[in-house]
């Protein structure tokens, strides 16, 4: 994982088995094997493998210190973060393991509590059917973010020697040795033999060089230590880290080969916006076409929409691995529930239930379209791929959703109306749809129980308060938690206007009666029948899927306080009236919102504020105000006679006499025909991605002769070592959104733009 966190861009770069069980041979119920043509199969039934999920690293490195720190108990962790894994549909796990904390410099497995939690997550993940794949060997210490204190093999051999120092290589060895024959003392399984693990990849990431016999002998090596055991399930190895050695990889006696896939790269440092579709439009293999590779099962052991929160990467990332002939995925890597509200444990990534509703939705989804999705299936070029079968992406709508006679799932609100009613059993979404109104913004799921009858899963607000991709910290959420009662109203097949509600999860006692359809839940778990319906046989303990009626899991709400997020507009077009929107959490229906908007040195107008949406205010300031010049402003909250301004949350307001605090918003207002700055390095630095390309390319920001900031793209000097780019090649690479700059002009003045000014000078 550090490697791709400092990597500056990731390809999706990317492969006979020889020594398996004979075709419905494995040794237990549940076990896959590979066939002749690479494709992975299920031993009993022979049907393809198609498993789609997550990575989650709760027993491990940052997760578990971060989980001590909090005081969670981390058993109670997983089984909550389990419990919403299949909600979500996930019935994939992969993980590499921590060998650093669980073994000696030997090689030897040490017994400890990273050890037993690992056993516990795996005894969890079965108990929902979720299959797993397991990686031994990581490589990483386990300090990022913070310092390492691992102390086992990995501790003391890097990537580069792991593979050719005989000391290191032994320890591997006996590593892989005692960890498949180590028994799991929850599901009573030695490892090797559990059928809730389908197979192993062999190493996490190595880095590999020429030449290519050691890297052969190395992985034959390694998964000769895994067969030695008597383990007969498929073998895996990682050919995407180290392309240039690839022969090596599809020369090994593996099984299968593993993918990764950032397609936007790893750690902007901010949220990226704009349309990034057509990035994950196919997933190219280099090597498809070679008889060795077609020979070899494909898995993706990570992927990840990396700095985008957006909800409709994840289909279309499943529907490409599909097509590419991948028969797994799983995302990395989901956020531990205790951990979510900060996004700490990986910078870069963030997914939660309840944190992320929507993203985790679309990855509800993903998993639908990866396993209906046929291996090898082609698509035609987005955008006409955004409708495939029963699923639909709209990066406009930012709605991914799945409409079956059986399920209906939706990322955000949607006009889409189900397309068999009356068949319909499964519901999930956040928004609103034909089916439900909800006025929250966590995730709602609905599952029928019998005509009539549906269990109703609702999960408190999340509002953004913080960018989740810059800079984190335990000490700062970047998502707030509130429970609310919200306005809900349901059309489903079979349950009338006056259905009643009864709670089910523990602690909720409610009980309720819809009026016209309507009614008004809090977060937690309900039992919704049509007016009339026995439901005594319903109760808390009553068997769903595989575990119980009542099951609930959701976060405390976030004690801050009233929050405000809210981003200027880069300009103003004079004379047009400008509209301002805010998220505001913590005003209550008898508060008021007021913008207190300022000309600079001018008059002064105080505008009540309408809430759009849950947590979401806005105003117009009149074209009159709205004139060249700079305004500025501010939002007041107004409760019970005090008011509390923002930014800053300060008590009082900006007409106060001793109301001295300086923070502000402010917005050029510029006139019709004025230029439109798009990029400037000084004020855009922080929303901005430069990079280089090759490792003799960089970036920096230096000043100018005159002071300005500017923004250096340095290609270095040309030797042995660091060979000159192919020509045409790209050096350095820079990143940044417009869209927002666009839209604070008028649509009728930006076409009358015709000509972009890009300011660039050489200089040796």
């Amino acid at each position: 994982m550090f490697s791709r966190i400092a990597a500056l861009l990731t390809a999706a770069l990317l492969g006979t088995a020889l020594l398996q069980p004979a075709a419905g041979q494995g040794a237990h119920t549940g076990d896959v094997f590979v066939d002749r043509a690479g494709v992975l199969r299920w031993a009993k039934g022979k049907q393809e493998v198609a498993l789609f999920g997550v990575n989650y690293t709760a027993p491990f490195a940052y997760s578990y210190r971060a989980l001590g720190k909090l005081g969670v108990d981390r058993e109670q962790a997983i089984r909550q973060d389990v419990y919403h894994l299949a909600r979500l549909g996930v019935d994939a796990f992969r993980i590499h393991v921590w060998d650093v904390e669980i073994s000696d410099t030997l090689g030897n497995l040490k017994e400890n509590d990273h050890l037993r939690l690992l056993d516990y997550l795996v005894d969890q993940l079965e108990r929902r059917g979720i299959k797993i794949i397991l990686t031994p060997i990581a490589y990483w210490n386990n300090g990022y973010p913070e310092k390492d204190t691992g102390t086992g093999f990995s501790s003391i051999y890097g990537k580069g020697e792991a593979y050719t120092n005989p000391r290191a290589v032994a320890a591997q060895a006996r590593y892989l040795t005692q960890f498949l024959n180590h028994r799991n003392p929850y599901t009573k399984q030695l490892i090797r033999q559990d059928p809730g693990i389908i197979a192993f990849e062999v190493c996490n990431e190595p880095h590999y060089h020429q030449p290519e016999g050691p890297v052969t002998a190395f992985a034959n090596r390694m998964a000769g230590a895994i067969r030695a055991t008597g383990c007969r399930k498929p073998v895996f190895y990682n050919i995407a880290e180290s392309p240039q050695v690839h022969n090596a990889i599809l020369n090994a006696k593996v099984d299968g080969l593993t993918f990764q896939w950032y397609p936007e790269g790893l750690v902007g440092g901010h949220t990226l916006r704009g349309n990034f579709l057509p990035y994950v439009d196919r997933y190219p293999i280099p090597y498809a076409g070679d008889t060795r590779f077609k020979s070899k099962a494909k898995m993706a052991y990570e992927f990840e929409s990396a700095d985008v929160v957006q909800p409709v990467m994840y289909p279309f990332m499943a529907r490409s691995f599909r097509t590419a002939g991948l028969q797994w995925a799983t995302m990395f890597a989901y956020d531990p529930l205790a951990l979510a509200y900060a996004n700490t444990e990986y910078q870069t990534h963030y997914l939660n239930l309840a944190y992320t509703p929507a993203k985790a939705i679309s990855l509800l989804i993903a998993g639908e379209a990866f396993r209906r999705v046929q291996r090898g299936q082609a698509f035609p070029s987005y955008p006409a791929d955004s409708t495939f079968g029963a699923f639909r992406v709209s990066y406009r709508e930012q709605l991914s959703e799945m409409n079956t006679p059986a399920a209906f799932y939706y990322t955000s609100s949607t006009g889409t109306r189900p397309v068999a009613p009356a068949q319909l059993r499964h519901v999930a979404g956040t928004g609103a749809s034909a089916v439900v109104r909800y006025g929250g913004t966590g995730a709602y799921f609905l599952d029928r129980l019998a005509p009539g009858v549906w269990r109703l899963e609702v999960l408190p607000d999340a509002v953004p308060i913080r960018d989740p991709f810059a800079k984190t910290s335990l000490a700062q959420p970047v998502t707030q938690i509130l429970w609310n009662d919200q306005p809900l109203r349901l059309a489903l097949p079979g349950l009338g206007d006056d259905y009643t509600l009864r709670g089910l999860n523990e602690g909720n006692a409610v009980r309720a009666m819809a009026t016209g359809g309507r009614a008004t839940v809090r977060p937690g778990v309900y039992l919704v029948a049509a007016a009339g319906q026995n439901t005594a046989a319903y109760g808390a303990q009553t068997p769903f899927g595989a575990g119980q009626l009542g099951e609930y899991a959701a976060p405390a709400p976030t004690e801050l306080g009233p929050q405000v997020r809210h981003t200027p507009p880069a300009q103003a077009g004079a004379g047009q009236p400008l509209r301002l929107e805010a998220t505001i959490t913590g005003a209550g229906p008898q508060d008021t919102v007021l913008l207190v908007a300022q000309h600079y040195y001018g008059r002064t107008e105080t505008l009540p504020m309408a809430a759009t949406a849950y947590a979401t205010y806005a105003a117009t300031v009149p074209a009159a105000l709205v004139y060249p010049g700079l305004l500025r402003y501010w939002l007041v909250l107004r409760h019970a006679g005090q008011n509390l301004t923002f930014p800053g949350a300060f008590a009082g307001q900006p007409s106060d006499w001793d109301y001295a605090h300086p923070e502000h918003w402010e917005v050029p207002v510029v006139a019709a025909g004025a230029p439109l700055p798009l990029y400037n390095a000084g004020a855009d630095k922080d929303l901005t991605e430069a990079h280089g390309v090759g490792e003799n390319a960089w970036t920096d920001y230096v000043t100018t002769p005159t002071g300005a900031l500017a923004l250096r793209l340095v290609q270095g000097p040309v030797s042995a070592k660091n060979l000159a780019p192919a020509a045409g090649a790209p050096v350095v690479a820079l990143r940044a959104y417009l869209g927002e700059r666009l839209a604070s002009r008028p649509a009728a003045e930006l076409a009358g733009f015709r000509t972009v000014v890009v300011r660039v000078r050489a200089a040796r």
